[in-house]
């Protein structure tokens, strides 16, 4: 490990690095699923979409609080 890093430590970091892609990809799949189910199968525009959308946007909150408080809770 560069820097005689733990290996728990650089985990941690690399994780921290990922939290800009955290929040587009979870928003995009949430709002692509709704859109796909709106459109494809329920025909239900925008319920759906919405509904999925703000679960993507959830999503990304929950893994940046849980990045945030860690495993050990400290």
């Amino acid at each position: 490990m560069p820097d005689d890093k733990q290996p728990e430590e650089f985990r941690r970091e690399l994780e921290a690095a990922s939290i800009g892609w955290m929040f587009p990809i979870a928003m995009g799949l949430g709002f692509g699923l709704g859109w796909l189910l709106d459109n494809k199968v329920f025909h239900s525009w925008p319920w759906l979409t919405i509904i999925c959308g703000a679960c993507g946007i959830i999503a990304a909150f929950v893994n940046l609080f849980r990045l945030g408080v860690g495993k050990n809770g400290s």
